[in-house]
């Protein structure tokens, strides 16, 4: 996937000349090579801006004129037209992969931009530079460049260029694999662009936004933001954005195994970047036409574009697609069980991704390696890889990202319904103010009349009483609108809860799930393509086995909870006996502890009765066990207790002698997802468990709390009310 704004954004805005064919830019070369002998600073002036203009839709005349630019500044010495010119050759000369050229013609320019005192100047050479440096993974610098010139444009106030600072710095972090700090990034950017309705900058904004979610594999929201970007390149007849999207488009379809329909587009993007000599465009299709066809099973046509796709990256170091190309060669030996050629190319792939620090390359790369060692009998090692890619995944997947995409989608939504309220009331406003100036023009008039006719004293009353029914249907119509404003509250405090909720469970779904599934999955495969003997398969079967047990266990857990978030869910509040609820759970987990050799007491007396929801007293409880056992270990005990706080509550503990937290772990325990630590026996968590069991104690009516000390122990604490004494012992569900 490539992110437009890295290589191809307009050094300008887009002007007229953005639309001539071939032919008018060679009948201009031909008009102003005519006039250069007598050229003055105007005229070297006309030429860069020319060139800017040319750079999206036809780099070629970008690099003509601003070579022209650049030799007639140097013969009257025109010191600022020299450094402008350079940065139009240092960008076009990037663009094209000469990075040796473009780093010397920005070194040039920036010095003569400082000797000059020429803030803007040098902002924008540092700018370019940043994004040069990108191109050739060295990030450090990259953000070097890219802070000086968001602090340069910060002191101009310069709104256009701050944005484009902030949007390449997203990018840089984007391909540091910081999906999160790069989100920030380009929002900030998008939120100017917006306002100054600069539909440029925004489409590239959404194409960037729409390789994050591509790589965190949520096709359909990073399609939604693709399309648009290609509406908004449409309509400015861009080229070179075009194009990107169309690639983008492609990967999300190669990856819906659509490879046709990917191949359409595809083709569009190459055509494209041929035309604009985009070196990296031109490696980035290939690679992917190489996936294509591979999938295809035409591994002939595959091979020759993906070996294309490596020279190009190559030759003109652009590390990135380098290593695309190498996982795309290792992607189809595999796929030819050709192991031994496969392992060369995922061994060297893997080698550079490790040098991009992009997650979605480095995923990639472990995936394909892992198939290649497994088609090579090295199981341990594949397992090792497999474990490696499942990291990588977690990581570029972290609920961060999808919590900081969805807050600020719901701030941009809600912006923009404030706005569209306030010029409707504001619209309104003009118009009942044109009419209450016309009815006091009218009420003069008749005033004027009355002093001179009593007559008209019928028709100025008439007019008063027209006056009163307007001021009547005035306050009317404010009622109305306040009304409104009140109702769009509501709304929108409903659709926050509701897009709380779901960015909970696609958080909990896409990120606890992966693990176990992709380790069944990849038992699977390995079963599937006989690689593994039956004695292999039985070791691997018990932690598969204990994998599922846990996610069947959390499964039950959240559906319940789920549930318990529902609007229409009613808490099924009864009295019931604590003891039948703790001895059922304690009993069904006797043996776990057993096994690892705790002591599970139940001291819970036999007449203690609670009034709440018993299900969920009994999740609780069983979460609050589980987790005793896991931080637990030989020879530990875990004690379980129910006495009486007060007049209304029981306070009910869990309490063992296992291996504690710090206070930090303390602190972050009922505030948030945490990074669950493994357990005594190596047993793996999702860190959501506290968070339900507080959800469902204060549905309860009840709180919870925690107390623990390193290396002495833990102990988990909740209220629930008291019930009234029955007769019959509750049946636990």
């Amino acid at each position: 996937m490539r992110i437009y704004i890295t290589l191809s954004l307009l050094f300008v805005s887009i002007s007229g000349f953005a639309g001539i064919d071939r032919g008018r830019v060679d009948s201009l070369k031909t008009l102003i090579a005519s006039k250069l002998a007598g050229a003055d600073t105007t005229s070297i002036n006309r030429l860069n801006n020319l060139a800017a203009s040319y750079f999206d839709s036809n780099p070629d005349s970008t690099l003509y004129y601003g070579h022209k630019s650049v030799d007639l500044s140097r013969k009257i010495n025109y010191r600022a037209g020299l450094a402008n010119g350079l940065v139009q050759t240092g960008h076009a000369n990037f663009f094209k992969g000469r990075f040796a050229q473009g780093q010397q013609d920005f070194d040039e320019a920036i010095t003569i931009y400082k000797s000059l005192n020429d803030l803007q100047g040098l902002g924008n050479g540092y700018k370019l530079y940043g994004r040069m440096d990108n191109l050739l993974a060295k990030y450090e610098v990259a953000l070097r460049y890219l802070n000086l010139a968001l602090d340069i444009n910060k002191k101009l106030k310069n709104d256009d260029e701050i944005a484009d600072c902030y949007k390449n710095i997203g990018i840089v972090y984007f391909s540091e694999g910081q999906n999160s700090t790069a989100l920030d990034y380009y929002y900030k950017a998008l939120e100017i662009t917006l306002k100054k309705n600069d539909n440029n900058a925004s489409a590239a904004i959404y194409n960037d936004i729409g390789v994050v979610l591509q790589g965190m594999e949520v096709y359909p929201k990073a399609l939604e933001y693709y399309k648009k970007a290609l509406n908004l390149f449409k309509g400015i007849n861009n080229l070179t954005g075009v194009g990107t999207i169309n690639e983008n488009i492609g990967e999300v379809l190669i990856a819906h195994k659509e490879y046709d329909r990917a191949i359409i587009h595809l083709t569009k993007a190459l055509n494209i970047a041929k035309k604009q000599d985009d070196k990296d465009g031109i490696s980035s299709v290939y690679t992917d036409f190489g996936l294509c066809y591979a999938h295809k099973n035409q591994f002939a046509l595959a091979k020759s574009y993906l070996d294309s796709s490596l020279q190009v990256a190559t030759k003109y170091k652009i590390v990135y697609n380098q290593a695309y190309a190498l996982i795309g060669l290792a992607t189809m030996y595999n796929l030819q069980k050709d192991y031994k050629n496969a392992f060369i190319y995922a061994t060297e792939g893997q080698n550079v991704a490790a040098t991009l620090r992009n997650l979605t390359v480095r995923s990639n790369a472990a995936l394909q390696l892992n198939k290649t060692l497994a088609g090579l009998g090295r199981y341990d090692d594949a397992y090792q890889m497999l474990r490696r890619y499942n990291e990588l995944k977690d990581s570029l997947n972290n609920n961060e990202s999808l919590q900081k995409l969805t807050s600020y989608n719901l701030a941009l939504d809600f912006a923009s319904k404030e706005h569209q309220i306030a010029e409707q009331h504001r619209e309104k406003d003009e118009s009942y103010k044109q009419r209450i100036k016309q009815q006091r023009l009218i009420n003069t008039i008749f005033l004027t009349i009355i002093a001179a006719m009593i007559a008209v004293s019928f028709v100025y009353y008439r007019q008063k009483r027209k006056q009163q029914k307007i001021n009547a249907m005035l306050e009317e119509k404010n009622s109305e609108v306040l009304q409104q404003k009140a109702d769009l509250d509501d709304q929108a405090q409903k659709l926050n809860n509701l897009n709380t909720l779901k960015d909970r469970l696609i958080s909990v779904l896409a990120h606890d799930l992966r693990a176990p599934l992709s380790t069944l999955r990849g038992l699977f495969s390995l079963l599937q393509d006989e690689t593994i003997s039956h004695e292999q398969l039985l070791d691997m079967i018990p932690s598969v086995l204990k994998k599922l047990e846990y996610t069947s266990d959390f499964l039950d857990t959240l559906l319940f909870w789920i549930n318990s978030q529902m609007d229409n869910f009613e808490s099924s509040a009864k009295s019931f006996y604590l003891k039948d609820i703790v001895a059922y759970e304690a009993e069904s987990y006797h043996e776990q502890a057993k096994l690892k050799g705790i002591t599970l007491i139940d001291n819970v007396p036999h007449d203690a009765v609670a009034s709440a929801d018993p299900n969920s007293i009994r999740i609780v409880i069983r979460n609050l066990i589980t987790n005793a056992i896991k931080f637990s270990k030989q020879n530990d005990t875990i004690e379980i207790q129910a006495i009486q706080q007060d007049d209304h509550n029981y306070v009910i503990s869990v309490k063992d002698t296992g291996v504690g937290m710090s206070d930090d772990q303390l602190g972050k325990l009922f505030k948030s997802k945490v990074n669950s630590n493994a357990g005594t026996d190596n047993e793996s968590g999702t860190g959501m468990g506290m968070l339900f069991c507080k959800d469902l104690v204060e549905k309860c009516s009840g709180k919870i709390w925690v107390t623990s000390k390193k290396d002495q122990g833990t102990k988990f604490s909740f209220t629930v009310p008291m019930g009234t004494l029955t007769e019959k012992r509750l049946e636990v569900a």
